[in-house]
């Protein structure tokens, strides 16, 4: 059989793979318990980032000194700080920056680091090896660590602390992206495409990445939650934004003085960290439930039919 008479076959072969719909997943979530949990709280916080300040009952940086370490009553919910700024209001104004943070630093490393292990399990040999012995260099920092002397480099920031999360959290998605590249990359309709004469562009942008995305996203909502715990705690160390804009991470900094006389200062916002990441994990745990193929309600994933 010659090269050109294996065509047909081979665009048979990349029509017969499924391709995994977003709406499916959608409605997988909504059905599991975990990912309703998930989807409801993110979507909260999601809310809150983008219409807070309509939502707020103050602004967050104005300051009531005749209020000042106020505890929780019906005019402050959430008590205020010392300066006297609505504690309620600073943690809905957080909420965006916990947000952006999340949602921006894990999407690049799952952007970089997929391109990185895609074309490192492709192509093998001495691309695989540069490329994942760069990405070994930077496993071998603690990821705090990393993450401080990045920052340190560029300097004290949201963007710059995006920066160095998304450059701390590559290297777990270069591997697990690679794993799947080479589970996949002897496939008998991988042999057929090329023999098509399909590019190779077009063979891992048809092949590779639908089959790399199910574990990607798993990891990139479980990431979520480390990632802004990370910038949590860039920020307790005074790396993040800058005064008077409100994030958790500062405000719990600035609360250590105060944690005796006013402890709401210190749990109002530990609490809506710990509940932003714990939506995050339980919404990685549903995912994961319903793109395995093992379980009952799973969608299935693009190499389950091959």
């Amino acid at each position: 059989m010659t090269a050109p008479s294996l065509a047909p076959l081979a665009a048979d072969l990349i029509d017969d793979i499924p391709v995994q719909r977003g709406s499916s997943v959608l409605r997988a979530l909504l059905r599991h318990k975990g990912g309703r949990f998930g989807l409801v709280i993110v979507a909260l916080f999601v809310f809150l980032a983008l219409f807070g300040r309509f939502v707020a009952p103050y602004d967050a940086n104005v300051s009531d000194f005749a209020a000042t370490l106020s505890g929780p009553s019906a005019r402050h919910l959430f008590g205020t700080d010392e300066l006297g700024r609505d504690t309620l209001s600073r943690i809905i104004s957080g909420s965006g920056i916990a947000v952006a943070v999340a949602l921006f630093s894990v999407a690049i490393s799952m952007v970089v680091g997929v391109v990185i292990g895609i074309v490192a399990g492709y192509f093998g040999g001495w691309v695989d090896t540069l490329l994942n012995r760069s990405q070994d260099v930077l496993f071998a920092f603690p990821t705090l660590l990393l993450a401080i002397i990045i920052v340190a480099v560029l300097g004290p920031g949201l963007t710059n602390a995006i920066v160095a999360i998304a450059i701390v959290y590559t290297p777990r998605f270069t591997r697990i992206a690679r794993a799947s590249a080479l589970s996949i990359n002897s496939a008998e309709y991988l042999d057929a495409a090329r023999l098509a004469g399909v590019s190779t562009p077009v063979i891992l942008l048809r092949h590779f990445v639908p089959n790399v995305l199910p574990p990607v996203i798993v990891l990139a909502a479980l990431s979520m939650s480390t990632a802004q715990l990370a910038y949590a705690s860039l920020s307790f160390l005074g790396l993040g934004v800058s005064p008077p804009q409100a994030d958790w991470g500062s405000m719990l900094s600035k609360a250590r003085d105060f944690i005796t006389v006013a402890p709401w200062l210190v749990f109002f916002p530990t609490a809506a960290l710990v509940l932003l990441m714990l939506a995050f994990n339980v919404l990685g745990d549903a995912i994961r439930d319903v793109m395995d193929p093992r379980h009952a309600g799973a969608v299935a994933r693009p190499d389950t039919a091959l």
